[in-house]
C-alpha cells in the first residue's frame, strides 16, 4: 500500500534548503530564524544588492557647459557647410557671385521731375561670319561676287588676295562674307561667257506631257535637241513627264525667207556701271583710270559699247567719245588735267550698232539701247604749287 499524501504545508529554509514545517520558527539543522520580522529584515538586503546591481549597468553621465555647448554647434554647422560646398564644387554646380558694391548715398536737393523722351533705339543686324567657298574650274572673283551679292573688294581684303584678283587655283578655299544691306561695289571683273550667255537668251519653260520625247520638243520649237540638254545640263535624251524644261528660244534657226534682212533685235537695257564710283577721287599718281561696267549680254558683230567722258570743270569742254567691245575702257593719259585744280570727269556708257559707213570710211554708229546712268569722278593733273617762304 502506497503512503497517503500529507496535506500539511512546508516551508524551505533559505540557508541550508532543509524542509520544515510552515509553522517551524528556527532551522533545526543550520539555526537560522525563519520567523517573519527574520524574512522581512533578510529581504531587505537582497532588495538593496539588486538595486546596486542595477544602478551600476548606468552609462555614464556628461555633463558640458552652455557656452561650450555652443561652441561645438556652431563648430558642426561650419564643418558640414564646408563640407557641402566642397562637395558642389566638384559637381560645378556653385556658381560665385558678383559682389556688388555698394552705392553711397549722397543727400540731394529733390527737384521737380520732369517727363524725359527715351530715346527710340534703331535695330542693329547681327553679323554673321563669313562661310568657305572651293573655286571650281572657271570661277573668277567677278563671277564669285556676282554669285553670292558682295564686293571683289570684300574677297580681296578677307582673304588677302593681290589687287588684280586673277590667280585663282581649282580647289582654293575662299572665306565669302554674307552680303549686307549696304550697298557695296559692284565686281570689276565680268562674268564667264556662258553666264551672259544664258542672260542674255530667251527662254520659255515647257512641262513635259506624257508620251512626249526631247526629239519631238526639239522639232515642236524648232531648237537642236543638243541646245536643250546644254541649256538644261541634262546628260541623256531622257525627259519625264511632269518635269519642266527651258527651252532656248535663241537657239532656233532662222526661218528660211525670201527677205534676207535679219531681224533687228530689241533695244538693250542700260548697261550697269561698276568702277570708279561715284564720286571718286584721283590724283597726280594715278597716270590710270579704267572705267568698268557690267555686261548687257553678247554683242553682234556689228555692235559695241560708247563711252563718253567730258570735262565738266568751268570753261574746259574736253569730250571723249570712243568705241569698244570689251566692258572696260582706260582713259587716255593725254586727257589728264594740265593744271593742279580737280577737274570733273563725267561719263556714261549705251550700246549701239553700227548701221553703214561714211564718205570717208569711218563707221556710222546708231542708238541700239538705254545709256546707263551718269557718273562723276575728280582728276588733278599737277601737282599743288608751295607757297614760298618770305
Amino acid at each position: 500500500m502506497s503512503p497517503e499524501p500529507s496535506s500539511q504545508k512546508t516551508q524551505v529554509c533559505p540557508t541550508c534548503g532543509t524542509r520544515l514545517s510552515e509553522t517551524a520558527a528556527r532551522c533545526p539543522v543550520c539555526g537560522t530564524d525563519l520567523s517573519p520580522k527574520a524574512k522581512a529584515t533578510s529581504a531587505a538586503p537582497k532588495k538593496q544588492q539588486a538595486d546596486q546591481s542595477i544602478q551600476a549597468t548606468r552609462m555614464p553621465e556628461v555633463t558640458l557647459s552652455l557656452p561650450v555647448a555652443l561652441g561645438m554647434l556652431v563648430l558642426f554647422l561650419v564643418v558640414g557647410a564646408v563640407i557641402v560646398y566642397v562637395g558642389l564644387s566638384a559637381t560645378k554646380r556653385v556658381v560665385n557671385p558678383t559682389p556688388v558694391p555698394s552705392a553711397t548715398i549722397t543727400p540731394t536737393a529733390s527737384a521737380t521731375p520732369t517727363d524725359t523722351a527715351l530715346p527710340t533705339l534703331a535695330p542693329t543686324a547681327t553679323v554673321q561670319p563669313p562661310f568657305d567657298y572651293t573655286v571650281a574650274a572657271g570661277d573668277t572673283c567677278g563671277g564669285i561676287a556676282v554669285t553670292f551679292g558682295v564686293s571683289v573688294q570684300s574677297l580681296i581684303i578677307l582673304n588677302n588676295l593681290p589687287a588684280s584678283c586673277n590667280n585663282l587655283s581649282v580647289g582654293q578655299k575662299l572665306k565669302v562674307p554674307y552680303p549686307t544691306a549696304t550697298a557695296l561695289p559692284q565686281p570689276t571683273d565680268t562674268p564667264p561667257a556662258a553666264t551672259q550667255t544664258a542672260l542674255a537668251c530667251q527662254h520659255v519653260n515647257y512641262t513635259v506631257q506624257q508620251n512626249d520625247t526631247l526629239s519631238s520638243i526639239a522639232a515642236n520649237y524648232g531648237v537642236p535637241m543638243q541646245a536643250i540638254k546644254d541649256f538644261n545640263g541634262l546628260s541623256t535624251d531622257n525627259v519625264f513627264s511632269g518635269s519642266t524644261i527651258l527651252i532656248p528660244l535663241c537657239a532656233r534657226a532662222a526661218t528660211a525667207g525670201p527677205s534676207p534682212t535679219p531681224t533687228i533685235p530689241p533695244p538693250y537695257p542700260a548697261p550697269n556701271l561698276l568702277l570708279p564710283a561715284d564720286g571718286a577721287a584721283f590724283t597726280l599718281a594715278n597716270d590710270v583710270v579704267t572705267l568698268q561696267w557690267a555686261s548687257i549680254g553678247t554683242l553682234l558683230t556689228n555692235e559695241a559699247y560708247q563711252v563718253t567722258i567730258e570735262d565738266v570743270t568751268a570753261d574746259q569742254g574736253s569730250r571723249i567719245v570712243d568705241y569698244v567691245t570689251d566692258t572696260k575702257y582706260i582713259v587716255p593719259t593725254s586727257f589728264r588735267p594740265k593744271d593742279n585744280t580737280a577737274h570733273i570727269m563725267r561719263w556714261w556708257v549705251t550700246t549701239v550698232r553700227q548701221t553703214g559707213t561714211d564718205d570717208q570710211g569711218q563707221p556710222i554708229w546708231n542708238s541700239a539701247g538705254a545709256d546707263s546712268e551718269k557718273r562723276d569722278f575728280t582728276w588733278v593733273g599737277a601737282a599743288v604749287a608751295s607757297t614760298p617762304t618770305p
